[in-house]
């Protein structure tokens, strides 16, 4: 618990310290956040989310939350002159509220995502230099809250941007190891960056990308390793050493020879791309961003098999996963000063060549599309409809349920007795939609805030109960909680949410 609250701890003890500065010298601190925080009754025995993921857009399908960026100016300048500058940043953020959601009220769950300290034309004139976290992204998807051209985003290192009239050029240097191995830790060698181009007014090009490398140490348990034989299937049941058992009957002492990990290097890339373009008509601006990644291999799990535990190192099981995706927003003025809209679209796939038998999330493609139109009554009461499509494919067989009792059918209405299928659909099909009142005391503007909204929310999928639950899914006789059939979803929600 005490390493738990560490995070939040630390961020209670620096403020205070930069906001004594403040009080001498109050231009040099500065902070500011975001947060979001609702109730959604929940009718149908769902956990107060309307759907299971934001494909539908992130309006009620999201969880309360909140961010907190302070800055402490350590030398005074402008950041656009030519004199130095340095600056310390500190980022908390989590989710929170016992009374909101579920899980939500540990200290756990809020961390220090950036801590960085920003030195601006030293040694290079134009040129800002960074020390400590690396993270930076062109923009993002504001109806699904995506962030498809993000690079970067677990390195901590050194990074330079030099700033141009009309070109930035970000390059950045560091260990990604903390970032995706946590506690078990390993240097993953990382290496990045963006040019961000606007050549005219109203248009904007970006491309980018990052490179992670983590080398093999003999005798490092943290380090990549692969467990030689292992057969995906037997991996994706978590059975492996059953198998080797059931494979060597013959040999009593079997198990004392399990075959031993052998050593490895991982590889990891992402590419990513930008282009906005605006101020053309009705259209304020249309961000377009994707990306095109290779994932790092997964570490390692622990099988228990007759008493005794037994560790299964995944690198060539796990080292040809994809992620490829594109998604694009406008925003719109159809009606000035009394309708505006916002409306996204987004694609992508998983890929996963190690697995061509199991069905899963890491061998799917997926679209959506979310509008939202928000009208204006008053300068502060507006009119919010949204609604969205969104289409999901497994490439690997039945991944979804349609029904209660969809746990007896697999392919051709027979039981997948490989534990390689889980319902009786490849596909998974949802509609939502969304309305309701907004207050918005700042003014008009789909993305103003603060935002007091009050809304209603349809959801239809053709997948068996598809929002978060807590539903008893057996269909043993002696079962005390039957099932039945939902394929619509309603919740009701008074949010707040702001930037301050």
């Amino acid at each position: 618990m005490k390493q738990s609250r560490l995070p939040l701890a630390l961020a209670v003890l620096l403020l205070p310290s930069f906001a004594a500065r403040a009080d001498e010298s109050p231009s040099r601190f500065s902070f500011g956040g975001y947060f979001r925080i609702m109730a959604q009754p929940d009718f149908q025995g769902g956990n107060g989310g309307l759907g299971l993921w934001n494909i539908s857009g992130r309006l009620l399908n999201e969880g309360p939350y909140a961010m907190v960026q302070s800055q402490l100016q350590l030398i005074q300048a402008d950041p656009n002159g030519s004199d130095p500058y340095a600056n310390v940043n500190l980022r908390v953020e989590g989710g929170f509220s016992q009374f909101a959601q579920a899980g939500t009220d540990n200290l756990s769950n809020f961390h220090i995502s950036q801590l960085y300290v920003t030195v601006g034309n030293v040694a290079l004139a134009h040129v800002t230099w960074q020390v400590g976290s690396l993270y930076y992204y062109p923009g993002d998807l504001g109806l699904y809250d995506f962030r498809p051209a993000q690079i970067l985003e677990n390195a901590v290192g050194l990074s330079a941007t030099w700033h141009g009239d009309k070109l930035d050029v970000l390059f950045g240097v560091g260990d990604s190891g903390y970032g995706i191995h946590g506690a078990a830790y390993d240097t993953v060698y990382t290496v990045g960056g963006f040019a961000r181009w606007k050549p005219t007014h109203g248009l904007e090009l970006g491309i980018g990308g990052h490179f992670l490398y983590e080398p093999g140490n003999l005798g490092d348990p943290n380090s990549p390793y692969a467990t030689p034989g292992v057969q995906y299937a037997d991996y994706f049941r978590q059975d492996v050493v059953e198998q080797y058992a059931l494979a060597h009957a013959q040999n009593p002492g079997a198990l004392e020879l399990f075959p031993k990990p052998s050593p490895r290097t991982s590889v990891s890339w992402r590419g990513v791309a930008y282009l906005g373009f605006g101020d053309i008509g009705p259209l304020r601006w249309s961000s377009l961003y994707g990306h095109v990644e290779r994932l790092m291999p997964l570490t390692s799990y622990t099988e228990t098999y007759q008493g005794q535990s037994y560790n299964i190192y995944l690198h060539d099981l796990t080292d040809q996963r994809y992620d490829i995706q594109v998604g694009n927003e406008m925003q719109l003025t159809l009606i000035p000063n009394r309708l505006d809209a916002a409306w996204g679209v987004v694609f992508g796939m998983d890929i996963d060549n190690n697995n061509t038998v199991a069905a899963g999330e890491d061998n799917r493609w997926y679209a959506s599309t979310v509008l939202r139109l928000q009208a204006y009554a008053t300068n502060s009461i507006h009119f919010l409809v949204e609604s969205s499509i969104a289409h999901e494919k497994s490439l690997n067989g039945n991944l979804w349920r349609e029904h209660y009792d969809s746990i007896f059918q697999s392919t051709g209405g027979i039981a997948d007795s490989q534990g390689l299928e889980y319902g009786d659909t490849d596909q998974r099909n949802t509609w939502q939609g969304k309305a309701g009142i907004v207050f918005n005391p700042a003014g008009r503007g789909i993305y103003m805030r603060p935002s007091l909204r009050l809304l209603y929310g349809l959801q239809y999928s053709n997948m068996q109960a598809a929002f978060g639950n807590s539903f008893n899914v057996t269909l043993d006789q002696y079962n005390q909680f039957p099932n039945e059939e939902r394929h619509w979803h309603q919740v009701v929600a008074v949010q707040a949410e702001g930037w301050f």
